[in-house]
């Protein structure tokens, strides 16, 4: 069995893929591939992991946790999404690392099904948008406590992936930046799946329906119904264009207004992570996916 443990990251993409894949729920059961929705699995995962501490899970708790999360009796791959599955939004980003704990946590996700090939995937953010938007959703007052023990120059997803890939080597790590995600949508659904690129999926344009006008969304459906795309480079040339026509302001530009953070600590902050693609795309065992 296969089983597939989307990480997040907190802070990206609000449930919105595991949404999505859940539009397909019935069609990709037909293939052996389970999307169980979230309430059936979350906590249980979380407090089995927590109770094994690492160690692997015996066949009884492998069974009762698949009785409990799934319908299906034969499962050949397991999709399951979980934000917190490393740890608690306040505790992301700590010194100089992000998700200093990944590499435990990701242990302990293994333990549950300690037979199965694990693949991970993790959607990363500019820590120039990320590090705000983790404070928005705490319990926080002030900005200046809650990045306290925070090195922002420091943190980069190069080392947290790396981090995961050298403690478990064999495990697929699929990761892409939140920012790119309108136009990769399709691609992470169906990496996600576990299908072939030319599989029909629903849901591949929900995002655009969420950041675009909705006459120009109107219109780019409208284009691609009398002109189908061919390939999925011909599909993002599209959806490009149509974004950047008709994408809503509000949707794509970020206005922050906290104290320390800067323009100029963000723009320093964009271009380090922009430039720790590059490291990431040549990390071994690590899949980056691009427009």
């Amino acid at each position: 069995m296969q089983v597939v443990y989307h990480l997040g990251a907190p802070c990206t993409d609000a449930d919105q893929l595991l949404v999505s894949l859940l539009k397909n729920r019935l069609r990709l059961a037909q293939a052996g591939i389970s999307v169980p929705p979230p309430g059936r699995y979350r906590s249980v995962i979380r407090d089995t992991a927590r109770a094994l501490k690492g160690r692997p899970a015996g066949e009884d708790v492998q069974d009762a946790l698949l009785d409990a999360i799934v319908d299906d009796a034969e499962v050949d791959r397991l999709i399951l999404s979980d934000p917190r599955f490393v740890c608690i939004n306040r505790l992301v980003v700590q010194g100089a690392q992000i998700w200093p704990m990944v590499d435990r946590s990701a242990t302990g996700l293994r333990a549950l099904f300690p037979e199965a090939e694990i693949e991970f995937f993790i959607g990363m953010r500019d820590p120039a948008t990320l590090i705000p938007a983790l404070f928005k959703a705490s319990r926080f007052t002030e900005f200046e406590e809650f990045t306290e023990n925070m090195q922002p120059h420091a943190v980069t997803w190069s080392e947290t992936m790396r981090r995961l890939q050298m403690a478990h080597p064999d495990c697929r790590i699929t990761t892409w930046c939140n920012e790119d995600t309108p136009l990769l949508w399709g691609e992470i659904l169906r990496a996600m799946a576990g299908v072939g690129p030319t599989a029909k999926l629903v849901g591949v344009d929900d995002l655009a329906a969420t950041i675009m006008e909705e006459e120009g969304y109107r219109r780019m459906r409208g284009w691609l119904d009398q002109n189908p795309p061919e390939t999925e480079t011909q599909r993002r040339r599209v959806l490009a264009a149509f974004l950047e026509r008709y994408a809503k302001e509000e949707e794509i530009e970020e206005t922050l207004n906290l104290p320390g953070w800067t323009e100029d600590l963000m723009d320093t902050l964009s271009q380090s992570y922009d430039e720790d693609m590059e490291v990431i795309s040549r990390i071994p065992g690590v899949t980056l996916l691009t427009p």
